[in-house]
């Protein structure tokens, strides 16, 4: 199909599949975002030009921001942008669906480097705890080989015999029947919200077995 399209068309269509990088599926679903948008940031990574947009955050604040496009990621019906905060001097990653495109494009740049190497393994480890509202810390009583592919989230070694598990989920309750599935000793390092969580939840399972 593509051979018998315009070439004003073949050109967006380039542009968009140089631009975009696949995630593996997920269960969750999300805003669709507008075609002119994706088409608009993809030509901006084809071209090398800066974004300029208005951005609004999971908590409904609004800030306006720099940056270099450098891949458009695909993660089921949510689309995300990486890219270069140059008011941050990092790397950010942003919700197509949460920016506001102003015009013109900013200055011309040159692509840097994938963070992390990779796109994708950038957007595993950033999109599995940052990217979430509500994030959790916790101290795994098991080597980190043990948890290797049996949970979203980042695992980093403490010692032969512990580990730091890293969430990010839609909620508190969500993240106690991760760790519960799981079935290993831990401590919880933050938040203290967790904390109360998993306090009332272990005070409900008792009552239920008669011994609260």
């Amino acid at each position: 199909m593509e051979q018998v399209l315009p070439t004003r068309l073949r050109h967006r269509v380039d542009a968009l599949r140089g631009a975009v990088v696949a995630m593996p599926p997920r269960s969750d679903t999300g805003p669709s975002v507008d075609a002119d948008t994706l088409t608009a940031i993809s030509a901006a990574v084809r071209v090398a030009e800066t974004l300029r947009f208005d951005y609004r955050s999971h908590t409904g604040d609004e800030t306006r921001r720099s940056v270099e496009p450098h891949r458009i990621a695909h993660w089921s019906r949510k689309w995300y942008l990486v890219g270069w905060d140059t008011d941050r001097a990092d790397w950010r990653t942003f919700r197509v669906d949460r920016m506001s495109l102003r015009t013109p494009n900013g200055r011309r740049f040159t692509h840097r480097p994938s963070p992390d190497g990779d796109v994708v393994a950038y957007l595993r480890r950033t999109m599995g705890f940052a990217m979430w509202p509500y994030r959790s810390v916790m101290r795994v009583h098991v080597p980190a080989e043990d948890l290797a592919g049996r949970v979203e989230g980042i695992v980093t070694p403490v010692d032969e015999h512990t580990c730091r598990l890293e969430m990010g989920s839609d909620s508190y309750p969500l993240v106690a029947l991760v760790v519960g599935m799981l079935d290993v000793e831990f401590d919880v390092e933050s938040p203290p919200e967790l904390v109360t969580h998993l306090q009332a939840l272990a005070g409900r399972f008792n009552r239920a077995t008669g011994q609260g």
